[in-house]
């Protein structure tokens, strides 16, 4: 019997987002979660303040934070620069990734500038941020940019290469010609979940990259962070990075939901 497959969400894609298909694995997490803030408690009842603040100093900084208006002013802004950075990242990291994996002339050209570009982290690339965008958005969004095309470069280049020949060779056998026609009738489905798994790691790691795109001046949660260090206000840092976790949380339980409706096939 055929598998209704459509691409209308429902609660059942909602709940494996959010990780409610397992409700011993969910309470097995929250209790994790307990544990590690008890622990946490307990360790900052032997520090300073300045060095350990309790989670209750740190819940008290990000009321606090969120009351002044501070925090949603730079949430907005990081999201400003997330969002284009992450989506120019990733759909030219894709395309290349598929594009130089699945030509070998594309590939042999591309190795070397490849080679040598990839080991520069984001972080060094700040000065030519400044100087081709200014210290704005734009600037911010293209550090973003480029850690995110990496990864989907990678990870399209890995899966496309992962393709099976056999299955080149079924498709070839049911007429498909051409290299275009070989990619979008083949390639692209057969290495879509590796894709699409790298296109989730680079949305978590591009809010990691948020914080060093904003540290040369840009208005956001980078900054914010960087201004309560240099101030030793360890609990609002942490309140920051509470609220970068929270937003990887909903955007990597949102992505979760498509990726099992677009692979649902894999069933």
């Amino acid at each position: 019997m055929a598998t209704d497959t459509g691409s209308r969400f429902d609660g059942d894609d909602l709940r494996i987002g959010l990780g409610l298909d397992d409700p011993r694995r969910l309470g097995r997490g929250a209790l994790g979660v307990v544990g590690f803030v008890l622990l946490w408690y307990a360790a900052s009842l032997t520090q300073p303040a300045y060095v350990l603040p309790s989670p209750v100093a740190v819940a008290d900084a990000f009321a606090e934070e969120l009351a002044s208006g501070t925090m949603t002013t730079a949430l907005w802004s990081s999201v400003r620069h997330w969002i284009p950075g992450t989506f120019v990242g990733t759909t030219l990291g894709v395309a290349a990734g598929v594009a130089f994996s699945w030509s070998g002339l594309l590939d042999d050209v591309t190795a070397p500038l490849v080679r040598t570009l990839r080991p520069v982290p984001p972080l060094a690339l700040i000065g030519f941020a400044i100087a081709w965008f200014g210290i704005n958005d734009a600037g911010a969004a293209f550090i973003i940019a480029v850690g995110a095309f990496w990864i989907n470069y990678y990870a399209s280049y890995g899966a496309v290469e992962g393709v099976s020949e056999d299955l080149l060779d079924v498709g070839r056998t049911l007429g498909v010609r051409g290299g275009l026609d070989m990619v979008r009738s083949i390639v692209l489905p057969a290495s879509l979940p590796g894709i699409l798994t790298g296109v989730r790691t680079g949305l978590g790691r591009c809010w990691m990259l948020v914080v060093a795109s904003e540290i040369f001046g840009v208005p956001g949660v980078g900054r914010e962070i960087l201004r309560a260090s240099n101030n030793l206000l360890v609990d609002t840092v942490i309140a920051y990075i509470l609220v970068l976790s929270l937003m990887y949380l909903l955007v990597d339980v949102a992505f979760r939901a498509v990726q099992q409706r677009v692979l649902a096939w894999q069933a």
